[in-house]
C-alpha cells in the first residue's frame, strides 16, 4: 500500500473539506432598492428616480450587492404570451446596467405578484412567461454578479408545499437561456426565517434560500400603514433581554437549516421603520442583527436604500449616520 505524501494528504484534506463546505451566494453587503421599480410608479415614494450615481455611491460606500425589487405582473399583456411592456423592460435593463457598470452585484426580483399568491395554479403560467422573457432579455449578462429571485415573499396560497410546482415553470423558462445563473427562493410566509424548516430546493445545483428578516415585527413595524388590519402600536423599545434570546434562537435555525441543506441562506429584507422608530434605535437593531447573523455567512441586505427604512437621505445628500458601521460597513 503506498503512503502518500504529506502535501498530497493534506491536498486531499483540503479538497474534501471544501467539497463538504456550505454553499452560499456572495452577497455580503447588501441595499435594498426599495419603493421604486417595484411601487405603481417609480417616483411614487419621495419623487427619487434610480440613477446611476446611486449605484456608484453605495458601491463607494462599501456594499457589495444591491437587490432590486421589480414589479412585472402590472406591466404585460393578456395571456398566453403575456408580453412584457417593452418600456418597462428598456428601463428595468437601463437600471440593471448601471448597477452592474458600478461593480455591484445584483439581485432581480419579481415583487407584488398578488394575484400569484391568491390564486398560484391560476398564475403560474404567468409568473414562467415573464420570467421567460426576463431570461432571455439579460442572458447574456454575467451570471457572476447578476441573479434572478423568481418571487419575492410567497404568501397566502402560495406556501411551501406548492412552491415548487408552481414556481417550476417559471425556472424552465429561466433555464432555457440561462442554464447556470444562480436563482434565488424565499419560503412561505412572507419568507419569514421559520419558512426555512420546510423550505425544499428544486434539484439545481444554482438553486439559492433566502429569507427576510423583520422579527420582532411589533417593533421593525410599528406604526407601518400598510400593516393589515392594523399595525404593531408605537412605543415598543428594541434590546431587552427577550430580544438577545430571539437572535440566539433565530441564529439556531440558520445553523439548523445549513446542516440539513448544506446551503447558507441570505437575508433578503431586514430594517425598522423610520416614521416611528428613533436613528439610534433602528442603528442598534441593525448591529445586533448583523453582529447576529454575519458571523454564519449570511449575507445582509437592508431595506432600503432611500425609502422607507431608509438608509441615505437623498434630501440632504448623506448617509444617515450609524447604519453603514452596524452593517459593518467604514463610516466615511
Amino acid at each position: 500500500m503506498r503512503t502518500l505524501s504529506f502535501a498530497a494528504a493534506a491536498l486531499l484534506a483540503s479538497s474534501a473539506m471544501a467539497a463538504d463546505s456550505p454553499r452560499s451566494l456572495p452577497v455580503g453587503a447588501c441595499i435594498n432598492m426599495g419603493n421604486q421599480l417595484e411601487a405603481q410608479k417609480e417616483t411614487a415614494h419621495g419623487d427619487v428616480a434610480i440613477t446611476a450615481a446611486d449605484f456608484a455611491r453605495i458601491r463607494a460606500a462599501g456594499f457589495t450587492t444591491v437587490r432590486i425589487p421589480v414589479r412585472w405582473s402590472n406591466k404585460t399583456g393578456a395571456g398566453p404570451g403575456y408580453s412584457i411592456d417593452p418600456k418597462w423592460m428598456a428601463r428595468v435593463t437601463t437600471v440593471v446596467d448601471q448597477a452592474l457598470a458600478a461593480d455591484l452585484n445584483l439581485i432581480l426580483n419579481d415583487h407584488h405578484f398578488d394575484a400569484l399568491d391568491a390564486d398560484p395554479a391560476a398564475n403560474s403560467a404567468k409568473l414562467a412567461a415573464m420570467w421567460t422573457q426576463i431570461a432571455a432579455n439579460f442572458a447574456d449578462r454575467p451570471a457572476s454578479h447578476l441573479w434572478f429571485e423568481i418571487e419575492n415573499e410567497p404568501h397566502d396560497k402560495l406556501t411551501n408545499a406548492i412552491l415548487n410546482e408552481t414556481l417550476a415553470p417559471a425556472l424552465e423558462g429561466i433555464r432555457a437561456t440561462n442554464p447556470d445563473r444562480p436563482v434565488i427562493i424565499g419560503g412561505d410566509f412572507w419568507s419569514g426565517i421559520d419558512s426555512l424548516a420546510t423550505l425544499e430546493l428544486p434539484d439545481d445545483p444554482n438553486v439559492y434560500p433566502t429569507f427576510h428578516y423583520y422579527e420582532p415585527f411589533e417593533f421593525t413595524h410599528q406604526g407601518a400603514g400598510w400593516v393589515k388590519p392594523s399595525p404593531p402600536p408605537l412605543g415598543r423599545v428594541y434590546g431587552s433581554a427577550d430580544d438577545a434570546e430571539r437572535l440566539v434562537k433565530d441564529t439556531a435555525k440558520i445553523k439548523a437549516y445549513v446542516a440539513r441543506t448544506g446551503l447558507i441562506p441570505f437575508m433578503g429584507e431586514t430594517g425598522a421603520y423610520d416614521a416611528h422608530i428613533p436613528l439610534a434605535q433602528r442603528v442598534q437593531y441593525t448591529r445586533e442583527v448583523h453582529d447576529a447573523f454575519a458571523p454564519l455567512g449570511v449575507g445582509i441586505c437592508g431595506w432600503a436604500y432611500t425609502n422607507t427604512f431608509p438608509y441615505y437621505d437623498h434630501k440632504a445628500k448623506r448617509w444617515l449616520p450609524g447604519l453603514r458601521a452596524a452593517s459593518g460597513l467604514p463610516e466615511n
